[in-house]
């Protein structure tokens, strides 16, 4: 049986659990200034419950007790009005003036009804002709109206349950020479005294609303005014992030804020220093790999080239000299001599890659936008199924080996990865000079195909890694933007004072060396 019941209460609690997950959740989704601003509505809420409580149970004894006086005070008024009317009037007309001196009171209804029980028709008031040689007199027996003009509205009919009382009905006997001849009925009516209090109800919600209002627009302007300095915190945060070292916050007023705000700063220009130091090494290190490069490469170029085409002009000579022998000794040494012709062009094959690998050598020796023009042509005619597009735009002869070398890297790179992996069908390479933050000169290489993008979730290639890392290491930014679908787009920022610390470092290095 316990088990039924825990198996039958599960499903009910999951849903409780959920909302209240989903109700935490939501909660902390929110910002700081609207958790405060709602728990301050709801604490008002709270205190506009509890005195509108207060309130009603006031205002439900107070009318109790105004009805309660009132029909005490009617009941009296009532028998001395009888009692009045039995010594000034006959008994044939008695009721009928009586009904027509008695006036409704405050908070009481009286009628006058005859012996049968019928409620007598209320007449205008006789006119009690003034006495001779003296003014005249309103009736005594007569009680003044209160305007009912005090209510502006009506009270609801929710307020009139809570706070009015049971009706309360007192009958006062009319006997005229000991016959009783009809009765007055005094009866509570507390429509007037629920009205006042609704009225006076209603003015002091309308003033707190007003007020609750008003400090809630205060208070989101204040506490605004307060957390700014936490917005533009989280702002640097950002930057940070996107490691953009640069930012300073400004100082708060409040001293817990501005101790968080000096703490930032300090942590910013230590996180500038350290990333400045990190590219100078960056670039001195690149600089020296490039240099290493570019004497491998010389070396190749002039010593391994000219040896193999020594080796190559000897087996030229070797094939006529074998001409001069027998016959079968000739097939031989001409077999041998073309093997070694196969050896020694497989052996130029790959010196000429490891030079293209190493430092194209026209780096240096033609303009950049002529040697970038016959990388993205070579492409071209490699795969015509492609289209290429090539544009340069304002860009100048060199900028030193390290930024020119980086440029043809990043397109070389990004064309091998469109090739092989985009199923592209144009690639658009555009590279040209601007001005960036700060009016800072910089160049701008772009290269954007139409392919199938990059899957978010699928690991960087080394490639991308070194050539970002390359870049930054120059001071620039590497972004590479990719919508599965809709191509990729690979943009490229190098500002144009690396290109004096580019020339700075080769001088030290070539010191070094």
């Amino acid at each position: 049986m316990r088990e039924a019941v825990t198996a039958g209460a599960a499903p009910t609690d999951v849903p409780s659990g959920r909302s209240m997950r989903a109700a935490h959740i939501y909660w902390r989704a929110r910002t700081l200034r609207t958790q405060l601003l709602s728990l301050f509505i709801l604490i008002e809420l709270i205190a506009a419950v509890v005195a509108g409580a207060v309130s009603i149970f006031n205002a439900r004894s107070a009318t109790r007790i105004e009805i309660a006086a009132s029909m005490e005070l009617a009941e009296l008024w009532v028998k001395e009005a009888v009692l009045l009317a039995q010594r000034e009037t006959p008994a044939d007309r008695f009721l009928a003036d009586l009904s027509s001196q008695l006036r409704r009171a405050r908070h009481v209804r009286i009628e006058v009804r005859d012996a049968a029980g019928n409620v007598l028709e209320v007449r205008p008031a006789a006119v009690v002709p003034a006495p001779p040689g003296g003014e005249t007199e309103a009736p005594t027996t007569s009680l003044p109206t209160w305007p009912l003009s005090l209510v502006s509205a009506p009270a609801p009919a929710w307020f009139a349950v809570l706070i009015a009382p049971p009706t309360e009905r007192r009958v006062v006997p009319v006997v005229v020479q000991g016959v009783r001849i009809g009765s007055v009925d005094v009866v509570s009516e507390p429509k007037d005294e629920i009205g006042e209090k609704w009225e006076t109800t209603a003015l002091l919600g309308a003033v707190g609303l007003g007020v609750t209002l008003a400090v809630t627009g205060l208070l989101y302007l204040l506490v605004g005014r307060v957390l700014k300095p936490l917005t533009a915190l989280a702002a640097g945060l950002a930057e940070l992030e996107h490691r953009r070292y640069r930012v300073r916050l400004e100082r708060p007023q409040p001293a817990e804020l501005a101790i968080i705000t000096d703490r930032f700063n300090a942590l910013a220009e230590a996180l500038e220093a350290t990333l400045a130091e990190n590219q100078s090494l960056n670039r001195r290190l690149i600089t020296a790999q490039d240099d290493e490069r570019r004497r491998t490469a010389l070396d190749l170029h002039d010593e391994v080239g000219p040896s193999l085409f020594g080796l190559k002009a000897h087996a030229a000579s070797m094939a006529k000299v074998a001409e001069a022998l027998p016959e079968g000794a000739a097939a031989e040494m001409k077999e041998r001599v073309r093997d070694l012709n196969a050896i020694i062009d497989h052996l130029q094959a790959i010196n000429r890659g490891m030079l293209n690998r190493l430092r194209p050598m026209s780096l240096g020796q033609l303009p950049l936008a002529d040697v970038l023009s016959e990388l993205v042509s070579g492409r071209a005619r490699e795969y015509p199924q492609i289209r290429f597009s090539f544009a340069a735009e304002g860009i100048e002869r060199s900028y030193g080996d390290s930024i020119d070398l980086t440029l043809y890297r990043c397109i070389q790179e990004s064309l091998t990865n469109v090739i092989r992996h985009a199923e592209a069908t144009s690639v658009d390479v555009r590279i040209e000079a601007a001005s960036g933050p700060a009016a800072e000169a910089v160049v701008m290489l772009t290269v954007q195909d139409d392919g199938r993008g990059i899957d978010p979730l699928a690991p960087k290639g080394l490639g991308s890694l070194g050539m970002k890392e390359r870049v930054e290491g120059l001071g620039g930014d590497y972004a590479l933007e990719s919508e599965r679908g809709r191509g990729t787009s690979l943009r490229v920022v190098i500002p144009l004072r690396a290109k004096e610390n580019d020339a700075r470092n080769t001088a030290a290095s070539k010191t070094t060396t």
